[in-house]
This record gives structure tokens, sequence and C-alpha cells, in this order.
């Protein structure tokens, strides 16, 4: 008679888990995963629209916001791409319920729901409605939630500014095109604000929302002038850790849009303003200007020393080089924005509104902090309270304005004086630029740097509706094609007199669990059996040694079970019932002890190994490391089993959290 044993999988076996991160997930699935249901009949009439993925409160979040034609209770469904068949959702797909309410500037309603507990590096499949109704399927990746990154800003795209909504939104989607393929693993998209013409216009709100990058990548909104007049800013994009007082709306709290709210991603702290609010409003409520400075204080009080960089982002420009730089409440912005920001330690200031690329000196309390620095230098050092303040050029094509002269207001805080190293641009900006074709500017963020490049999305041709309608281009397409630079800076932390060390610790091997044969797997021949007591047959062994590894940082519990089926020759058989073990550890190691004594069922009329069985274990909380298990076998068979030589599979199974 002979025993073999096989496991169900040749070598070693092992599953890989990463610790926090999956039981996270599942955990999230748990909690949220029930939703709210519509009536089918409901969900079947509903109609969903205007799909955009928001960014979060951390890398761990998305906000996504959309339109319904009905008011139905709905829902985001999400799980990983790789769970996706056939484009079938799997059963444990997790859902984030929505709310909303009734639109205020068109028909219909709007919902938002918030997705929290993702995972890192992992590509996610998602999609909003309810049974019946969902929206088309979209897909985001995040990236590592430590270290290096890009983010893409883009100035104003005032779609519908031009006169040819169609042809603005075609610049704007190939902005988005031509700047998410060049940076594929751009992790946002940073708005400048004037998303649109008129405030209300749903047509020029759907032509924005049109490019799929804005379901496939976070978009940081950034309120405008021109988005500023009615609620559908608002209903198109629900963002995090929102202050929606009065202090930041431009008038009626109940027809405008508005609000300043911050979040966090990676090593920057972003704070992103409502500019329009930059005089006490309506109700007489201390605010503007006064309460920007204050919530940018608190939060960088409290959340400051989270991150390396503190970003700002707001519409109205303060340091522009065309239209609007000499507008009055600019330069009352200066006032009251400059000397604050420098306190608070703020790296850059990122802006829209004037359809121009800027790129300021380091500012410090609304002068230029080095007199020397030089125009358009490469690497640029900013002691304490330097500040760079970037102006974003158009990223449709939509409008542009022109670079204006400097006049004779001199270089002090309201000041729009000649920059004394180049009469022709304004003291305050290192490097001014209009070719009137589309531009977006990279920001890559960098341990010991920020850099930042202003690169050509377009050239003269179209899509460049400003210059189709007849503007002048200034751009030459064989020199500055798309792709081409036209301002490149690094930006240095200042270190003082000290010098900064800095040491980039990766994620620690999640480690892993699993077990193998003790050398060769070979058959467990437990030879010819010895009748006893003339009742009964009896052969013994040993099985082959397992081994066993646990390097995961959990310190999870694991254990080693194992079961036979019948003996068989042939046609004949006898139930594994009859075979018993005695587990022990050869070698102690991974916290393993060794399973129960299994007694033959001739012995005690039990199951024996014909159930799954344990040869050892270890509790949570136990050491890292190895153990080698054995046991002893023990088969005890009637003398009325019909002689013959039997076989059966011992099958091994591991079992860790």
């Amino acid at each position: 008679m002979t025993l073999s044993t096989s496991t169900r999988a040749s070598g070693l076996v092992r599953r890989r888990l990463v610790a926090g991160v999956a039981a996270g997930f599942l955990g999230m699935g748990a909690a949220l995963g029930s939703g709210l249901m519509a009536t089918a009949s409901a969900a079947e009439s509903t109609t969903i629209t205007s799909v955009v993925l928001g960014v979060g409160a951390n890398e761990t979040q998305r906000i996504v916001s959309w339109y319904s034609s009905a008011d139905t209770a709905q829902k985001i469904q999400l799980a990983p791409t790789a769970e996706i068949v056939n484009g079938e959702f799997p059963a444990g797909a997790v859902s984030f319920d929505a709310v909303g309410a009734a639109n205020t500037s068109t028909t219909g309603f709007n919902r938002h729901a918030t997705i929290s507990n993702l995972r890192e590096k992992t590509a996610y499949s998602y999609r909003v409605g309810a049974e019946g109704s969902w929206s088309p399927t979209y897909a985001f990746k995040t990236q590592d939630f430590e270290g290096d990154y890009d983010f893409l800003f883009f100035g104003d795209p005032q779609i519908g500014s031009s006169g040819d909504r169609l042809k603005d939104q075609a610049g704007w989607e190939d902005t988005l095109k031509v700047a998410t393929a060049a940076n594929p693993n751009a992790e946002l998209l940073v708005s400048a604000g004037d998303h649109v013409e008129s405030a209300n216009d749903e047509g020029q709100w759907t032509s924005f929302l049109a490019p799929d990058q804005l379901r496939q990548i976070p978009l940081v909104a950034t309120i405008g002038n021109h988005d500023v007049g009615g609620k559908s800013y608002e209903q198109h994009h629900f963002t995090p850790n929102t202050d929606r007082s009065s202090a930041y709306y431009n008038g009626d709290q109940a027809t405008r849009s508005g609000g300043d709210y911050w979040f966090i991603h990676k090593d920057v702290l972003f704070i992103d303003l409502n500019s329009n609010s930059y005089v006490n409003p309506a109700d007489g409520s201390a605010g503007g200007d006064a309460a920007h400075v204050a919530y940018v204080t608190d939060v960088i009080n409290k959340h400051g020393s989270e991150a390396k960089w503190k970003v700002l982002v707001y519409h109205h420009s303060i340091y522009s080089p065309a239209s609007h730089a000499t507008d009055t409440d600019n330069k009352q912005r200066r006032e009251d924005f400059t000397t604050a920001f420098s306190n608070l330690g703020v790296d850059m200031v990122l802006q829209g509104h004037d359809h121009s690329y800027t790129r300021s000196y380091s500012i410090k309390n609304g002068q230029k902090e080095n007199p020397a620095e030089k125009p358009g230098s490469a690497d640029v050092f900013p002691g304490p309270g330097g500040v760079i303040y970037v102006t974003a050029n158009s990223a449709s094509g939509s409008k542009y304005y022109d670079i204006k002269k400097p006049d004779n207001t001199g270089t002090g805080i309201r000041g729009n004086g000649p920059d004394p190293l180049d009469p022709n641009k304004y003291w305050y900006n290192s490097v001014q630029n209009q070719e009137h074709v589309r531009s977006y500017v990279k920001v890559q963020v960098r341990g010991d740097k920020l850099v930042l490049a202003n690169v050509r999305s377009g050239t003269c041709a179209a899509p460049n509706a400003a210059v189709e309608k007849g503007l002048s281009c200034v751009n030459t397409p064989d020199g500055q094609p798309v792709g081409s630079i036209v301002d490149n800076v690094t930006v240095h932390p200042f270190h003082g007199d000290g010098q900064a060390i800095q040491v980039n610790v990766p994620s620690p091997a999640p480690g892993e669990f699993g077990w193998t044969i003790d050398g060769y797997n070979g058959l467990v021949d437990l030879g010819t059996a010895q009748e006893r007591n003339g009742t009964f047959f009896e052969a013994t062994g040993k099985i082959n040694p397992i081994l066993v590894s646990d390097s995961r940082r959990s310190l999870a519990p694991w254990s080693i079970s194992a079961n036979v089926g019948d003996f068989s020759d042939a046609e004949k058989k006898f139930s594994g019932s009859y075979l018993g073990w005695t587990p022990y550890v050869l070698d102690g190691g991974a916290g393993a002890e060794a399973g129960a004594p299994i007694l033959s069922s001739y012995d005690d009329q039990g199951k024996g190994l014909s159930v799954s069985s344990g040869l050892g274990a270890a509790a949570q909380g136990h050491p890292r490391g190895g153990a080698k298990l054995g046991a002893d076998l023990d088969l005890k068979i009637p003398d009325s089993i019909a002689k013959g030589s039997y076989r059966t599979t011992l099958t091994i199974t591991a079992l860790s959290s």
C-alpha cells in the first residue's frame, strides 16, 4: 500500500499582500457598498451628462460631479479596471452614494459623490447613475502616493468668447490632448478659471467638459469672473474642504458661485481662492481680500507642515502684462496679498485672467526680492518670503490679450513701471510672452525644486479661433512647433546658511507568505501494512516536510492545513478517514505552532484526514521568518479491506489574512 502527496499548484505558491491597503479597500466596500437604489421606472428615464472627475481632499480621493435629467437616487460604482470583464462590473464593485439638488441655471439636477480609500498605482473604472441608467464607463489611474509628480496648469479656455463655441472647444480639446499625450503621468489638471464666456450658458459648459481627459485626470477647478455670475460653476464642480460662507462670494450667494477650498496632493498644499470677492460682500459681512488672507493663514497654520510646497491658485493675475495689468482691483490685490503670502511662506501663485504668459521675478512683500535677478533666469533661488507668480496664456485660443507697454507709475507695490534691466517689460516680470498661440504650463514637483515650463500646444494654424477670425500670429511653426518651450525655470528652495539633507525612503516591501515542499516532492511510501491483533492493518510514515516563509510587515496570522480523498486501487476504494497524523515543528520560526493530532477513524470513529486538519499555524503579531513543519502519518484500516496497492492525494492549503 502506498501514499502519495501533491499540492494544488506545483512549486512555490504565494499570495502577495500589501499591508493595510487591500484591507482598506475591502473595508470601504463593506461600509459604503449599499448605496441608494432608484426605482426601475425612474432610472430608465434618467439621462446622465456632464461627468467630470474632480480632485479630492488627498491622493486617496476623487470627487465626481454630473448632471441628471431626473431627480433619482444615484451613485458612483467603482472597481479596479482589471476586474472589469466584457464591460461588466464585478459583484464586489463598491458604490458611493451621490447627493445633489435641482439645477438653478438650467433644467435637470446636479449630483456629486466622493470616491475614497483609493489604492496607489492602481487603474480604476467607474460609472455614475443607477441600475438601468448608467453613464458610460470611464477610467483613471492612481500613481505612487509619495514622491515626485507633475501637474499641468491651463489658462482661461473661456469657451464662447471668440463668438464660435465649437472652434473654442476644438482648441481646448487639442490643448488637453497635446498636453496629456506629452505628459501621460501628469496627476492633476489645474484650471486658472474662466471656463466659459457666459456663466449659465450650458452649451458652453458642454463644450468645456467635452474632452475625455476631464474624466480621466482630476481637475482642480478655479472660478473666474466669467464663471461667477450664476450657479453653473458650483453645479458642475464640487470641491473639497470648501468654505462657502458669504465672504467668499461676489454679490448674492444665492445666485452666484464662489467659495475658497484647499487640498493636499503628495508634497503640495494647494489653496484655491475665489478672487472675484475682493471687497466687502453686499451683505456687509467682513470679506473680500481680508477674508482670503485669513483663510490662507488658517489653512497654512493648520496644514502647512504636512507638505513641502505651498501653491495658491486664483483667477485674477496681479502681475500680468496685458489688458488687466493696470486694473484697479489687481493693484489692490497686490497691496492686500503680497506681504501676507511672503510671510506665510507661499512658494508659487498660479493665475489667469489676462490671456498671456508671465513668470514674475521672486517677489517679497510686493517688491522684487533681489534687484540683481536677471530677466529670464533659468534658475531662481528665492530667499525667505520670495514668491513666484505665474500667469497662464489661453489654453483654447478663444481670446488673447496683447502685452502693454510699461507706464510711468514706478516700481512700487501698485506701480506698472519698466524693469530697470529690460525697459520693454514691467518691473515685476522676469518673462512676458504673447504669440497668439495656445499654450499650457507644466509644473514638476520634486523634493528639492519646482520646475516650471510654458509649453506651446498649438501654432498659428487651426484650431486657433482668435487667429482664424483675423488676429495676427507671430509664431513660426518650423522654429516653434507644438511641444516647444516658451519659458523654463527651476525654482530652488531656500536653505539659509546650513546644508539641507534629504533622503527618499521608498515604500517598504510588502513581504510575502508562502510554502513549498522541502526538497524533492517524492512519493510518501508507507510500505506494506502490518496486521495487528488479527483485527486491522496499520502503516506509518512521514510527510515530506513543508517549508513556510513569512516576510510580511503586517504580521498577519497564517495556517497550513491538509486533507486526503479516498484511497483507491482501480475500482477498489476505502475512506481517507482511516488516515491520521501527529504534526510537529522541525524548525521553529514565523511563530509556527504544530496542529493538534488527528486520530484514524478506526480509533475514534471520526473523520480523520478526510476533512481539512491543521498542520501548523501562527497568530497575529508573530515574528517574521521561516519554519519547517512535519507530521507522522498513522493509517489503520479494517482487515476486511481487499488486497491491493492504494493511493490518495494529500491536498495542502495555506490561509492568511
